[in-house]
């Protein structure tokens, strides 16, 4: 699986019409990290991409 990019999270909030606090709601992840990854302050724990990428893959209709 290739890592979720700031650019690529991002970009499927923006279709999901998702906040930062629902993204971290489903990956069961802080708003912080969400956060913090999009601002480029921190690279989460592998684990935590992980969950984050499979909830917004999940969420996306295609």
């Amino acid at each position: 699986m290739t890592q979720l990019t700031v650019e690529q999270c991002r970009a499927a909030q923006a279709l999901l019409d998702w906040s930062q606090a629902r993204l971290g709601a489903k990956a069961q992840v802080s708003e912080g990290t969400v956060r913090d990854f999009e601002k480029g302050k921190r690279i989460p724990a592998g684990d935590m991409l992980v969950a984050m990428r499979s909830a917004l893959e999940l969420g996306l209709p295609f």
